[in-house]
C-alpha cells in the first residue's frame, strides 16, 4: 500500500493470503481516518483469483470510501477475476481501469471537475 498523493491510496494485491491481509489493513487504515477519505486504486496485476470473502471484502472497502468521500477504482483485473465479476455482477458495481495509470489519471481527472 503506498499514498500516491494526499488524496490517492495505491495498493497493489497478490493472491491468497496477502490479499485478505492487504484488503483488511486497507479497510481499517480508511475506517480509523477523519474527515473526507482519499481515493484507492487496487492494481490487480498479480491476482489469479478470488473467493467470496475477498469479494465481500471489495464491498465493504467500496462502501467505507462512499461513506467518506472516496473513490474506487479496481485495475490490471485478469480474465480469471474479471468472469466471477460478472457471473457476480459486480462488473456494474464496480469502476474499473485497464491499468493503474489510466486508473490514477481518471481520479485526478474527476477531483479537478468537482
Amino acid at each position: 500500500m503506498a499514498d500516491w498523493s494526499e488524496d490517492i491510496i495505491v495498493t497493489e494485491l497478490a493472491d491468497e493470503p496477502q490479499l485478505s491481509e492487504e484488503l483488511t489493513l486497507l479497510i481499517e487504515r480508511l475506517s480509523a481516518g477523519k474527515g473526507d477519505l482519499p481515493s484507492v486504486v487496487v492494481n490487480f496485476a498479480s491476482v489469479t483469483y478470488v473467493n467470496s470473502s475477498n469479494l465481500a471484502q471489495l464491498l465493504k472497502l467500496k462502501k467505507v470510501l462512499a461513506d467518506g468521500g472516496g473513490q474506487l477504482r479496481l485495475c490490471s483485473v485478469s480474465d480469471e477475476v474479471w468472469s466471477v465479476m460478472m457471473v457476480t455482477g459486480l462488473d456494474k458495481v464496480f469502476q474499473f481501469a485497464p491499468d493503474p495509470l489510466t486508473a490514477l489519471a481518471g481520479l485526478q481527472i474527476e477531483e479537478t471537475e468537482e
